[in-house]
């Protein structure tokens, strides 16, 4: 491999100054509750009104909305819940007989609470409410509460009202960074504490759901969005260097790798890349052109052996491939939040309304898991019953490896059930 561009930052850069500052916030509004989520709101935000938006005000939203912009959004809409009923359609309870009289099985449970963190700072992420809101509903998620940050004083972005409300949003918190995630973990507002938070975020409120894992339940650990492209010969570098940039955009920390088996596809590209950061207005454009510059990343490999042990290296979130025989990629690709195969489809449609859930592995953790989905969502729970015939194995079975292992405690649970359901049989119970 030769590195024709090398990335002078990596995608774990800064984390420990942003550790501290979230790891105090969520202590300070634990302790003080909602009192001190409006104090962060007021003074981070600029924003003293109502924290719980009302019926009122998401209908008002709607009516500012033209109607084409409404079509677009059922569009997405349409779209993004169809996949997520498919997901939900290839999951099954079942129930087996592993032997004689022992019946075990598994159900699917939705959990009771979902907080949903929808972007809204920067940009008004209208995709993400659909993603995260209805993903949770089709999975049949009671209660789905949401937050996303307000403009000052003129609140939450009427399109992500409009959006979160037709995904089916139960209620929607006027707060956006640590603080609106403090309180859809600690139930503040809304009496509901979330049993999972799931959503895109910026650095700060990544770090507040890292650190409330374990307490709650998280999509997963995300960073700044990522975009890797495979391209060869055959790929268009306009096209290559266009979605480079337009990922780029996302913020100053967005890293975009280049991985190509051609030395003038990849020259081109770096070339090319400038041009169509140059074409973005502010501040997309320094965004993109820090991200590119600290971040960027240009890869030449061998051949396209070598360009999957790369690409499985980054685990990138977003990964699209412009090369020849798609099939093969898709087979040999392993490590990514989601694939896109050929010139014909971008992460700008994954992103926005083509289906497939668009809240994705960052930091290379596209190594051990996928994107949300409906399955983070339910609770995979097992269950068994046994026949009192069925113990005669189980039981003995279980006292000796109890008993093997030290736990006499153990042992005896099996032991007196033998006692009861079999007084005239004898069992070895020590045979290790």
């Amino acid at each position: 491999m030769e590195y024709l561009k090398k990335a002078i930052k990596s995608p774990v850069t800064g984390e420990d100054d942003t550790q501290e500052v979230v790891k105090r916030m969520l202590s300070e509004i634990e302790a003080e509750g909602e009192e001190r989520v409006r104090h962060y709101a007021k003074t981070l935000d600029h924003w003293t009104g109502s924290i719980v938006v009302t019926k009122e005000e998401i209908e008002d939203a709607g009516k500012r909305l033209s109607q084409s912009a409404k079509d677009d959004i059922q569009f997405a809409y349409d779209r993004i819940r169809r996949f997520a009923e498919a997901q939900l359609g290839s999951l099954s309870e079942f129930e087996i007989e592993l032997s004689p009289g022992l019946f075990t099985g598994q159900r699917l449970i939705p959990v009771n609470t979902a907080g949903c963190y929808i972007p809204g700072g920067r940009y008004a992420h209208i995709a993400s409410a659909v993603m995260s809101v209805s993903t949770a509903k089709v999975a049949g998620v009671k209660n789905v509460i949401a937050c996303s940050p307000t403009r000052g004083d003129e609140g939450v972005h009427p399109s992500i009202l409009y959006t979160a409300n037709l995904a089916g949003v139960d209620t929607i918190l006027a707060l956006g960074g640590v603080h609106g995630i403090a309180a859809l973990a600690f139930g503040l507002f809304t009496g509901h504490p979330a049993d999972i938070l799931v959503g895109p975020g910026n650095r700060f409120v990544s770090e507040a759901k890292r650190i409330l894992y374990g307490r709650v339940g998280i999509d997963l650990f995300a960073g700044p969005t990522e975009i890797a492209i495979i391209a060869d010969e055959t790929a268009d570098p306009e096209i290559v260097a266009s979605d480079l940039a337009g990922q780029a955009e996302h913020g100053p920390d967005s890293p975009a790798w280049l991985i190509s088996t051609s030395r003038q596809l990849a020259e081109k590209v770096i070339a090319r890349v400038p041009h169509h950061i140059s074409h973005l207005g502010e501040p997309n454009r320094t965004a993109a052109k820090s991200a590119w510059q600290e971040y960027g990343e240009v890869v030449l490999v061998e051949n396209r052996e070598e360009a999957v042990l790369q690409s499985d290296f980054y685990a990138p979130e977003h990964l699209e491939v412009q090369a020849a025989d798609l099939d093969w990629w898709l087979k040999h690709l392993s490590n990514y939040g989601s694939l896109f195969l050929g010139e014909e489809t971008t992460v700008t449609y994954g992103d926005k309304c083509s289906g497939p859930n668009h809240i994705l592995p960052t930091k290379g953790a596209g190594r051990y898991t996928g994107g949300l989905s409906v399955a983070k969502f339910i609770k995979t729970v097992t269950w068994q019953r046994m026949t009192r015939d069925a113990n005669r194995d189980v039981a003995a079975v279980s006292a000796r490896i109890s008993r093997a292992e030290g736990m006499e405690g153990h042992a005896r649970s099996g032991d007196i059930r033998l006692e009861k359901y079999f007084p005239n049989d004898s069992f070895e119970l020590e045979n290790f």
